[in-house]
């Protein structure tokens, strides 16, 4: 049985930023962002929204275009860092409750940016297990609600957005969909990436709580190492598993973090840059929304076409990484 991607969809909140807008009141500039990251701009959510609402404009989406009515899907899954509530209730059942999906299971999966690249592993099992045959996967993320806008080095990185996929049981007597997934962790590193407090073990305590450990904090080089590392390693294994070149690759979608990362892996796997599809520029770092936003943007582009070999791989928080094979 296939586990194959029907079809893709996406939602950016209208609010798009531009570096500039840093330039008036932090020490950067749109020259410095744009030559150390790639990214010229960012979408914001409104306050009246939350990662419910862009995932459920992002679903709608893809369930339009792969005409499936969302009371035939027998799974919900949402990869996030930035759900709705803190523990629960799961952001995937507020999306299942707005989809009016009254037949499908819900659950959020937390693996930082790799979160798509584990869900999409996820989905596929459920449907090999033979227990759903069509299953809604999504990331969505509003982090900037947690970015310190103080901190030049973090918060001119990231930005808000959903992407969603239809994931839909198939025979047939070729694989396609997703064929091979490899992931892995870093648990040594967990701390690199993190909200300090709010959880079980610093919980927060009004009047002693530093504001600033409720946001994002980031070291930001041994990330970077991670990254570049975890690219490389993931695209090698993928190739020497399934015996293929690069040539046989159409696109590589990484997580968009950072463009630098991007091109180091590149040029230390001497792979011409030209085959990363990258859209950082336009949309920052969206943590468990990139992978989904660039495939949606294949998509709706008309850029990929059936049979299309493709991999897709993410790296973050956790640490987590890893990547999926996929024939189109």
């Amino acid at each position: 049985m296939n586990a194959v991607i029907r079809a893709t969809g996406t939602y950016v909140p209208d609010r798009r930023v531009s570096n500039h807008e840093f330039e008036k009141y932090l020490d950067t500039s749109d020259e410095w962002i744009v030559s150390h990251t790639g990214i010229r701009w960012r979408h914001i959510a409104a306050d009246d929204q939350a990662a419910s609402d862009l995932a459920t404009e992002a679903a709608s989406k893809a369930l339009h275009r792969a005409e499936i009515d969302a009371e035939e899907l027998d799974m919900i899954l949402l990869a996030t860092a930035t759900p709705d509530f803190v523990g629960f209730p799961a952001t995937a059942c507020i999306v299942q409750e707005n989809l009016g999906a009254n037949n499908a299971a819900a659950m959020d999966l937390v693996a930082g940016c790799t979160g798509f690249i584990y869900g999409l592993e996820t989905a596929k099992g459920f449907i090999t297990s033979g227990y759903a045959k069509k299953v809604l996967l999504m990331g969505s993320e509003v982090l900037s609600r947690h970015v310190d806008w103080n901190d030049r080095n973090t918060c001119v990185l990231f930005g808000d957005g959903a992407g969603a996929a239809v994931i839909c049981a198939e025979e047939g007597p070729e694989e396609r969909g997703v064929l091979y997934t490899y992931i892995r962790s870093r648990g040594w590193g967990a701390r690199l990436l993190e909200r300090t407090a709010g959880g079980s073990r610093f919980p927060f305590k009004p009047g002693e709580t530093d504001p600033t450990d409720l946001l994002l904090k980031m070291d930001g080089r041994k990330v970077y190492n991670f990254a570049v590392s975890s690219l490389v390693e993931t695209i090698e294994h993928l190739l020497e598993y399934h015996d293929l070149s690069i040539d046989d690759i159409k696109y590589i979608i990484p997580h968009q973090a950072n463009l630098r990362i991007i091109e180091a892996a590149a040029k230390r796997k001497k792979i011409p840059l030209e085959k990363f599809y990258v859209n950082i520029q336009e949309f920052a770092n969206t943590s468990a929304a990139t992978i989904p936003i660039a495939l949606a943007e294949l998509q709706g582009k008309h850029m990929l076409q059936e049979g299309d070999m493709l991999i897709a791989i993410g790296f973050g928080a956790g640490l987590t990484y890893g990547g999926n094979l996929i024939r189109w």
